[in-house]
C-alpha cells in the first residue's frame, strides 16, 4: 500500500508476480487460504457482508466468497495495480455478482457507516501509520454486533527498533509502520471494540519463512528469476535473510487480531 495518493505503487506487477510465485496465486502474504481460515476460526461468514482491507491481488477476497459463503465481499486497496489484478481474477472466476474491488487513496474508508457485518484484513494494516484513526474507521463501517478479524505484521515492543529490525525494514523498502500487539489492542479498545484478542503467530511464521528462504535459494530460484529477473530474486533473498533474524529474535511478531463492535453500539 502506498504512502500517499500520488506515490508510486509499492506492489507493482513485478512485486505481484514475485509474491504470488512464493505464496500462491492471488496471495501477497504468507500462509495461503489455510492461514486465512485460521484467522476466521469459529466465525461464520455465511450470508454476511464482508470488507477485506488491503485485499491485494484478490485471492483472499475470492476465498471469503467461495469457501466461506459470504453473501457480498468488497476488496479494498489503495494501490491500482493490485486492484486491476484482483478484478481480472474475479471476472475469470465468475464472481462479479458477489465480489467487487474498490480502490481509493489512503485516508477515511470510502464506505458508509454500518456497511459491513465483518471486516477482515491480512498483513496490510502495518502500512497505516495512525492506528487510532484506522480502527475508528473500521469500527464506523461495522454494523453493531459486527466483528473485526485480521492478521498483521507487528513489532514485539514499542520504542526504538533494534538495528536488525531497522535493517530488515530498510531491505523491504516499503512503508512499514509497525507497532506492538499492545498498541493495536489499545487502539482497538479506544475505538470501542470489546473482547479484543491477540494471538502470537511468530512461532508459526518463523519456521514458514525459513522454508520460503530455502525455496528461494533453491528449487524456486530459476522459475521465479525467469519471471521477474535474477536481480529481483537476489534482492529478496537478502530481504528474507534480514527478516529471518528478527523473526528468530522475536522482534518481528505476526499476530492475529479479533474484536467485536458491541451490539448496542450506535450506528
Amino acid at each position: 500500500m502506498s504512502s500517499g495518493p500520488d506515490a508510486a505503487p509499492e506492489y507493482d506487477d513485478t512485486a505481484i508476480r514475485f509474491l504470488e510465485a512464493l505464496w500462491g496465486e492471488g496471495y501477497l502474504s504468507p500462509g495461503g487460504p489455510e492461514e486465512v481460515d485460521r484467522v476466521l476460526a469459529g466465525l461464520s461468514l455465511g450470508g454476511k457482508r464482508v470488507l477485506d482491507i488491503g485485499c491485494g491481488s484478490g485471492g483472499i477476497t475470492l476465498h471469503l466468497a467461495e469457501a466461506h459463503g459470504a453473501a457480498e465481499v468488497t476488496g479494498f486497496d489503495v494501490e491500482l495495480p493490485v486492484i486491476e489484478a484482483a478484478r481480472r481474477r474475479g471476472d475469470a472466476r465468475g464472481l462479479s455478482s458477489r465480489v467487487r474491488f474498490v480502490q481509493a487513496p489512503p485516508g477515511p474508508l470510502p464506505f458508509a457507516d454500518a456497511s459491513f457485518d465483518v471486516v477482515f484484513s491480512k498483513d496490510a494494516l502495518l502500512h497505516v501509520p495512525d492506528k487510532d484513526a484506522l480502527f475508528a474507521e473500521i469500527y464506523r463501517v461495522l454494523v453493531p454486533g459486527g466483528v473485526f478479524a485480521a492478521s498483521n505484521w507487528m513489532i514485539g515492543h514499542d520504542g526504538e527498533p533494534s538495528d536488525d529490525m531497522k535493517a530488515y525494514v530498510a531491505a523491504e523498502g516499503l512503508s512499514f509502520s509497525m507497532a506492538s500487539p499492545a498498541r493495536y489492542r489499545a487502539a482497538m479498545q479506544r475505538a470501542g471494540f470489546r473482547d479484543v484478542v491477540t494471538v502470537d503467530r511468530n512461532p508459526w511464521y518463523r519456521e514458514v519463512a525459513r522454508g520460503e528462504l530455502a525455496r528461494l535459494r533453491g528449487p524456486l530460484y530459476e522459475t521465479v528469476a525467469a519471471v521477474v529477473g535474477a536481480a529481483y530474486v537476489d534482492k529478496n533473498i537478502k530481504t528474507w535473510e534480514a527478516m529471518q533474524k528478527v523473526l528468530d529474535s522475536g522482534e518481528h511478531r505476526p499476530t492475529h487480531l479479533r474484536g467485536w463492535k458491541p451490539a448496542d453500539a450506535e450506528r
